[in-house]
């Protein structure tokens, strides 16, 4: 098949302000993007719906082989805290080049490692950075979502594991197993509370305690079926899942429901951490403190590192128990240290609240003149917008279905205009928004004026031309996660 594929479709010329085209050549672009459609295997997924060819970046933005200039609000997926190529992020890479010091050091101790660490524990909820131990594992998210499932197995002696409905945990075997959609018998799935889809028809307060309740039933009936896991893990905002923020008394419940049995809370902060949510890890919206925190993507100031985080009670590792060959990136650690200080030193958890809260607003805003625009939610800088058929015959649901179809042509509406957003939602009817906490007002004026043009466009042309379900059949978030 892949040898038969045609090259991606080559994006219209973005609409940017004047002096921001180069005079970079089509000609590099298109061969680059038709050798890649024949060498590359179909798994490949970004590369299918962004058809541009990066040679340079610096902030929000990104060049392209053919000379356009983009917007980047996928920000490596959540990785790029401080956007491309930020100068302290280069300064402490040349640091470390210049050093001489050793760039693959397996688990030893380095002075690099050292400060890593030591500025990631100065981070940590205080509950947890005054008893913890960390474990560098490989060098994606997924390797340390690996770690953090085998950790609370070989801690407890069990081998259940309770995770929720919509999660996305990685992509290695366990890591799946976990996630939304997967068949183990080995995890049991917990409704995640929401309030747009509530799946007990509700949301709210009175949502977040249904699916509670259900929770703690399911653990105290010695008929459910479901022996004491070995642990739970969740994510304080489910990114894949459609950006989905817990409710804070949910969170407050999980931890009380899994504390007073014994069972380990793993969070996985791999996209909400450092500061993205608007706190420097996610969990401190509702004060918990979790047992075992799972960190990437933006630890490693835009380079792969992965680490856990745990009590130093469940540390219960024969040595060599859980390796691997890259767990010793000295770049990504220097990178990472940089990144943490800066967005502590600088208080961007705080600028990411205030920012996406503004910008949540407009989009509010917006949506209240189109139909198509579901729900819009979000924290911080994880932002998600819900494009849904608001001409759909009803289905008895209280929100019209999602249309994944729309959200594509939103998402190429975007691309054309010069702004990159992902994805994402249980149907891929959600447009994600995930710019870096650098983001200028500026910047974020910008973002949102294409995004509102790119979605008008889409709508007019996916428009039947028949009138939208009444507003007040609509389930809409208009206040955000609960407090």
């Amino acid at each position: 098949m892949a040898l038969t594929e045609s090259a991606p479709a080559v994006p219209p010329a973005a609409h940017a302000p004047e002096g921001e085209r180069t005079t970079t050549g089509t000609g590099a672009h298109e061969g680059i993007l038709r050798r890649q459609s024949l060498r590359e295997s179909a798994a490949r997924t970004y590369a299918r719906s962004l058809p541009i060819v990066p040679v340079r970046a610096r902030g929000l933005t990104i060049e392209g082989a053919d000379g356009r200039r983009y917007l980047d609000c996928l920000s490596g997926a959540g990785s790029l805290a401080l956007g491309h190529n930020h100068p302290v992020v280069l300064e402490a890479v040349r640091k470390v080049l210049d050093s001489g010091a050793p760039l693959h050091v397996l688990d030893l101790a380095t002075p690099v490692k050292d400060a890593f660490t030591t500025e990631l524990f100065a981070t940590l909820p205080a509950g947890l950075a005054d008893d913890a131990r960390i474990q560098f594992c490989g060098p994606a998210g997924t390797d340390a979502v690996e770690a953090a499932l085998k950790l609370v197995r070989t801690a407890t002696g069990r081998g259940g594991l309770l995770s929720f409905t919509g999660a996305y945990h990685g992509m290695t075997a366990g890591a799946l197993d976990a996630s939304g959609g997967a068949t183990d018998v080995r995890v049991t799935r917990l409704p995640y509370p929401q309030d747009y889809r509530c799946p007990f028809g509700v949301g709210g307060d009175q949502g977040a305690e249904l699916a509670a309740r259900w929770t703690e039933n399911l653990l105290d009936d010695p008929k459910s079926g479901v022996p004491t896991p070995a642990g739970m893990i969740l994510e304080p905002v489910q990114g894949e899942g459609g950006v989905i923020p817990a409710p804070d008394t949910w969170m407050r419940r999980m931890r009380e429901i899994t504390a007073s049995r014994s069972i380990p809370l793993i969070a996985d902060e791999v996209q909400t951490g450092v500061g993205r949510t608007g706190a420097f890890w996610a969990v401190e919206h509702s004060g918990i403190v979790p047992d075992v925190m799972v960190l990437s993507k933006a630890i490693g100031g835009s380079l792969p590192l992965a680490v856990i985080v745990y009590r130093s009670e469940l540390d219960a590792w024969k040595p060599g128990a859980h390796a691997g060959t890259f767990r010793g990136n000295q770049l990504a650690m220097a990178a990472g240290a940089a990144t943490l200080a800066y967005v502590r030193e600088n208080r961007l958890a705080e600028r990411a609240a205030a920012l996406g809260a503004r910008m949540l607003g407009r989009l509010r805003n917006l949506a209240a003149e189109h139909p198509c625009v579901g729900d819009v939610r979000g924290r911080g800088l994880m932002i998600g917008v819900e494009l849904v058929d608001p001409y759909a015959e009803e289905t008895g649901s209280s929100a019209p279905p999602a249309d994944p179809a729309l959200a594509v042509a939103v998402q190429q509406e975007c691309l054309g205009r010069g702004l990159i957003v992902e994805l994402g939602g249980r149907h891929s009817g959600v447009v994600r928004l995930l710019p870096p906490l650098t983001l200028t007002d500026e910047q974020a004026a910008a973002v949102l004026d294409r995004f509102a043009d790119a979605l008008a466009a889409a709508e007019r042309a996916h428009r039947p031309g028949r009138p939208p379900r009444p507003r007040s059949a609509h389930r809409r978030n208009a206040t955000g996660p609960s407090h």
